[in-house]
């Protein structure tokens, strides 16, 4: 299997694609991986790269920029970007809407049995996902319940300002609230690692109370926000309603795996007034979350060495998320993402993009879902 990388930031959307897809060689691809900005119309995206090609594609909008080897694009105006594969691989490529209601572990399922026709009896080994922000594992448990604990790879679709303007992309549909999927089949190996660098600070409690999975209410029967303004020396009024995503950057929440091996990030969104803080993942009661923190400079070195625990692969797809990139822009090491990336894997190709919620595993752990995380993702040839 082989891949190719293609980019372009023209201002109109129809023209980007084009430019994109072509310099991907798209037309004799059998997948394309699409991500574009969220002030890009997404429909002339669509329509611009399907004008050229009936090849499966799947995508999302990336928070600000996109990186590749030779440009950092993050033009107001816009940016595609698309990694194509070629070679020994069977796709198979679906996505929907999630209705209100609508049990997402069911949708879950419903793609995951669609895709899986398309496939004409291949069975995956891998799998790439992209969601709208809010119900990851459940559409990864519906999916599983289908293909298995497949590895999976990829990350939440983002925006530039959390206003919900994320989109998927999945072949000739938009969604603004779902999850798409493509079930991959191929000989050649892939590797990923869900990574992230934060150390344990030592100060953790019990999960007392949580509303709706993401709601959290309550550590060792303490209001949450109170709780977190005491481990981090956070005034509780610098914390306040959106505050609190840029202050937590780099002193998120986190919870371990069953095994211990892991760490996964709970990125503290936004907080309310009656003390609850809403985050960036599930949480569950009775169960530890602990105060992690990391400084800026460690988190430009966390994606060299996440990098070289791949090992020596052929290209790469770094999916990095937009919580970090935010952080690392307010401390005016923005620029440095790009250059630590090449520091590392040198000439050959990659494509980076920002995402709300970040795919994969890492170190015997099943798949999992993380915030202010880097689901980076080798391929071999």
């Amino acid at each position: 299997m082989k891949t190719k990388i293609g980019y372009s930031n023209n201002k109109l959307a129809f023209t980007s694609s084009i430019e994109a897809a072509n310099m991907s060689n798209i037309k004799e691809a059998k997948l394309g991986l699409v991500f574009t900005s969220p002030n890009q119309e997404q429909e002339q995206i669509i329509k611009g790269i399907k004008s050229l090609t009936n090849t499966p594609i799947i995508g999302c909008t990336s928070s600000t920029a996109i990186s590749t080897p030779n440009s950092y694009e993050n033009e107001e105006t816009g940016y595609t970007g698309i990694m194509t594969f070629f070679g020994d691989i069977v796709v198979g490529v679906a996505g929907r809407e999630k209705k209100d209601l609508e049990d997402a572990k069911e949708l879950g399922k419903e793609i995951a049995l669609e895709a899986l026709k398309e496939m004409k009896g291949a069975k995956p080994n891998y799998f790439f996902m992209t969601a709208t922000p809010g119900n990851e594992e459940e559409y990864i448990e519906g999916i599983q319940d289908v293909i298995g604990p497949v590895p999976i790879f990829g990350g939440s679709a983002a925006d530039n300002d959390v206003s919900g303007k994320w989109r998927i992309i999945c072949e000739n549909k938009v969604i603004k609230n779902g999850c798409a999927i493509a079930l991959i089949k191929t000989d050649t190996e892939i590797v990923n690692i869900l990574s992230h660098g934060y150390n344990e600070t030592g100060q953790a409690g019990i999960i007392t109370n949580v509303h709706e999975r993401r709601e959290l209410k309550a550590i060792d029967s303490t209001e949450a926000l109170k709780k977190y303004s005491e481990w981090t020396r956070f005034n509780e009024d610098d914390l306040m309603g959106n505050q609190i995503l840029s202050k937590s950057i780099f002193d998120p929440l986190g919870i371990k795996d069953p095994i211990g091996r892991m760490i996964a990030i709970r990125h503290p969104m936004s907080s309310n007034t009656d003390g609850t803080i809403n985050v960036g993942g599930d949480l569950v009661t009775n169960t530890a979350i602990i105060h992690m923190h990391m400084e800026p400079r460690d988190m430009i070195e966390s994606i060299k060495t996440t990098i070289e625990e791949l090992g020596e692969c052929d290209s790469y797809l770094l999916i990095h998320c937009g919580g970090r990139r935010l952080g690392l822009a307010e401390k005016g090491l923005e620029q440095e993402i790009q250059k630590a990336v090449k520091e590392v894997i040198k000439d050959k190709e990659f494509l980076m993009i920002f995402t709300f919620g970040e795919y994969g595993t890492y170190n015997h752990s099943a798949n999992t879902v993380g915030g202010l995380s880097l689901s980076f993702t080798g391929f071999k040839e």
